[in-house]
């Protein structure tokens, strides 16, 4: 076991120096195609590294005929939007605590709060409509993952049609030419497409060995889906956030997690809507009311023009609060 171990924390360390990469290359794919720095984050890194996991509950829901396995990846695709609007948040308000040393710990942040704001209703509308789905049965429910799909078209249209208002942000050079001030395309483009292999890869690494490890010590499959799997399927997005945020591109980490918050809510259940009777039990809908509350506690905050890094933090809570809820009930 102890080997099943070890492979985790190196599968770690490769996931994190594979963002490192990918969030370079990333900024200057941007910079080299004229799209918007806020686009970056919200579709461009939150679209490259949701893609694999979303190609891996394709493959679950679609291919499997084993009903535990299509359960799983409707936990999945539950567990990763509650993953990124509580944990994901919690770690970039811990991370600009700890990276902005000048700044005090109450203060209010700088970012684009409207806009964070909006991200924030979208993810809500689309969300609630897909509780609202679990809970009931019709003959047309499998066409309404194509909804899911368009609503992610009309974000992606939106979204890439934004003013570039961070046209000024520094670049650091691109890590396959650090030598060069204007990087050649062809190295921008391979770059982020050798990261994004290496996430995805390392990223199936890590999920598998995390699934020895639940079998070991006999984790029920229904907390690995939803407690455990969400937390390394999104350990990508949430590591790049850390990454923007270390390098003081707090737009671009909060970004980076509302922008995977739409593929989450859109695109996997799309694929479970599709090939799953997409009925939730208990803990399903437990996942659904506290990433309900959670959002809702961030929109408020952003209503009023206070979110600081501490209320980010306190995000966290509500994860702990699905936790023990998910306890109880098991």
């Amino acid at each position: 076991m102890w080997s099943v171990y070890v492979t985790l924390v190196i599968a770690v360390i490769v996931i994190y120096h594979s963002c490192e990469l990918f969030v370079n290359g990333i900024e200057w794919f941007g910079k080299k195609f004229n799209i918007a720095q806020s686009a970056v984050g919200t579709i461009l890194a939150a679209f490259g590294t949701a893609l694999p996991e979303s190609v891996v509950t394709f493959v679950a829901v679609a291919f499997n005929a084993s009903s535990q396995q299509k359960d799983i990846g409707v936990g999945a695709a539950m567990g990763g939007p509650l993953v990124l609007g509580t944990v994901a948040y919690a770690v970039v308000g811990v991370c600009i605590i700890l990276f902005s040393k000048k700044r005090e710990i109450g203060a209010e942040l700088d970012v684009e709060g409207k806009k964070l704001s909006r991200d924030q209703v979208w993810f809500v509308s689309i969300f609630i409509f897909k509780v609202l789905l679990g809970l009931l049965v019709f003959s047309i429910k499998p066409l309404m993952g194509f909804l899911f799909l368009a609503a992610y078209g009309l974000y992606f249209l939106k979204e890439m049609r934004a003013k570039d208002i961070n046209a000024c942000l520094l670049l650091e050079p691109l890590k396959f030419q650090p030598s060069k001030i204007e990087p050649q395309t062809g190295w921008v483009v391979s770059q982020t497409i050798i990261a994004l292999a290496l996430i995805f890869a390392s990223s199936q690494v890590f999920v598998k060995n995390l699934e020895i490890v639940s079998s070991f010590w006999n984790i029920s499959p229904l907390i690995t889906s939803l407690l455990l799997s969400p937390i390394a399927t999104e350990l990508p997005e949430i590591l790049n956030a850390v990454i923007w945020v270390r390098q003081g591109k707090e737009n671009l980490a909060l970004g980076n997690v509302s922008g995977s918050m739409m593929i989450q809510a859109t695109v996997p259940s799309a694929f479970g809507i599709f090939f799953t009777p997409w009925l939730f039990d208990a803990h399903l809908i437990w996942a659904g009311v506290v990433t309900l509350m959670a959002v809702c506690y961030l929109l408020l905050t952003l209503k009023r023009d206070k979110l600081s890094p501490v209320r980010l933090v306190y995000a966290g809570i509500f994860y702990f609060l699905f936790c023990a809820i998910f306890l109880i009930k098991t």
